[in-house]
């Protein structure tokens, strides 16, 4: 191999930083633009909660139904109303976050200028931002989800008593939550891949030349 080959090589090695690395500069923006974050995952949070709201109080519903008794149109109506509910609320987490991560990319010009002129390849730029999305996904839908299943607890519990302890599914209950954290990861960093390439696309000396 020649000198300048190996040079070559070696400057790729000095530039490619690990996975670790990305995730600690994640959590210190994170941390330092704290009250954006928590704004950022509230839209996340309302999405969840209202998810896991529908999918609980739907089992429980199907839980406390009897097992002879079929679905009516009513009940059919309902479920096909409560889907496209859950779809628009979705679609406008989505369009939230991806507004937020826009609004955070330009608030941060000179910083992925100064990244991408000390070595930064574009695609850890990239991971930075995805990364971002995907920790205030998982964080707003852990505490929607919390909100979401209590809520529709006491719906139940308010309409048929207590008596809905004894047939709540919580196995499903379980899995609701489960679902609802994979669901608020996924829609977040769907929501920030346009912003984390339009981060990550962005000439150095241009980035560096920008004022906010």
């Amino acid at each position: 191999m020649s000198l300048t080959a190996r040079e070559s090589a070696g400057i790729r090695r000095q530039i490619k930083l690990p996975n670790s690395e990305a995730v600690k500069i994640a959590v210190r923006s994170l941390k330092i633009r704290f009250w954006r974050s928590i704004i950022t995952a509230a839209g996340i949070v309302l999405a969840i909660a209202f998810l896991t709201y529908v999918v609980t109080a739907g089992s429980i519903e199907n839980a406390m139904r009897a097992e002879d008794a079929p679905m009516d149109l009513a009940a059919m109506q309902k479920a096909a109303t409560r889907i496209w509910l859950i779809a628009i609320s979705l679609l406008i987490c989505v369009v939230g976050i991806s507004n937020a991560m826009l609004m955070s990319v330009t608030e941060r010009y000179r910083e992925i200028g100064t990244m991408k002129c000390l070595g930064a390849l574009d695609w850890f730029v990239v991971k930075l931002f995805l990364i971002e999305a995907a920790f205030q996904g998982i964080a707003g839908s852990l505490v929607g989800a919390v909100i979401g299943v209590f809520a529709a607890v006491l719906a139940g519990m308010s309409e048929y008593g207590f008596a809905v302890f004894g047939s709540m599914p919580w196995g499903t209950l379980f899995l609701n939550i489960i679902l609802a954290l994979l669901v608020g990861a996924v829609l977040s960093t769907l929501g920030a891949i346009y912003p984390a390439r339009r981060a990550g696309r962005m000439p150095p000396a241009d980035a560096m030349r920008t004022e906010v």
